[in-house]
């Protein structure tokens, strides 16, 4: 269990929680800006729109998180206020993933024009892992599988997967993909692909 990190390696521990919490935060947050300017004023009305990371996670992610390494966020929106049903909730849906994007980018330009210049002052570990947190969250977050933001955006171009978003269907993938290791893996080598093509160019 991740928890053991904790014993083993602490700061490598407290690094991702405190990534994770922050990237999973601000995911969230995107998603009720978003929102309100397509004109759901559901995240406001319900006080989503804060840094507080237990009104988007709750304590029971945050402690699922550091007990196995994995966390969730809601985010409350209403689709039925959206100025226009589907641009608004493809919109909506992709501006997590699209998120944790540009923070994997940010730490990715602090580390090759900053870090590397100043490695006394930041830690390269640090933002390096931030970096491939985010990109794993965003191309987690984006399969096509309810109820992640992936299946909201292709359901809406594919309006045949609708009817999946209320079935099991979706549980049970997930669940299934966490029980194959190569399924991390393969996630884990698309984003150091993608860091060493932005890093060592």
């Amino acid at each position: 269990m991740f928890i053991n990190t904790l014993l083993t390696h602490p700061t490598h521990f407290f690094r991702v929680v405190l990534i994770v919490i922050i990237s999973v935060t601000l995911h969230e947050l995107a998603h009720g800006f978003t929102a309100v300017t397509q004109g759901d004023d559901t995240p406001k009305k319900s006080g989503h729109l804060t840094l507080n990371p237990v009104v988007h996670m709750g304590w029971e992610s945050i402690i699922f998180l550091c007990l196995v390494g994995i966390a969730w966020g809601k985010m409350p929106v209403n689709p039925s206020k959206f100025r226009s049903a589907k641009l608004s909730n493809i919109l909506v849906s992709a501006a997590g993933p699209i998120s944790n994007l540009a923070l994997a980018i940010l730490c990715l330009l602090l580390l090759k024009f900053i870090v590397y210049n100043y490695p006394n002052i930041f830690s390269f570990n640090f933002f390096y892992l931030a970096a491939r947190i985010n990109l794993l969250l965003c191309l987690f977050n984006l399969l096509p599988i309810p109820p992640l933001d992936g299946f909201h955006v292709f359901s809406e171009i594919f309006p045949s997967l609708k009817p999946l978003e209320k079935s099991q269907y979706g549980y049970f993938a997930l669940m299934m993909l966490f029980l194959i290791p190569q399924f991390g893996d393969g996630l884990g080598a698309i984003a150091d692909f993608v860091m060493s093509v932005v890093l060592f160019k």
